[in-house]
């Protein structure tokens, strides 16, 4: 799996949603840190905090993966 995609799809997703990383942590119960990690392709969500990545950013889970081959 590309991570480094992954990670920038969820940023874009945050982004669009006016999130700051810390937000988004908290909001899962999650640190900045590992959602920094994950934005940057370092780290590899979880699938029950990548669920609620996109729980939190109102989006289907598989438009994490657009893209991603």
């Amino acid at each position: 799996m590309n991570t480094r995609a992954l990670g920038l799809n969820i940023k874009a997703e945050r982004s669009r949603k006016e999130l700051t990383q810390e937000k988004l942590a908290e909001l899962i119960g999650m640190t900045q840190n590992s959602i920094y990690l994950i934005e940057k392709g370092k780290q590899i969500p979880n699938a029950i905090n990548l669920y609620l990545i996109a729980k939190v950013l109102g989006i289907d889970i598989n438009e994490l993966y657009k893209g991603i081959e």
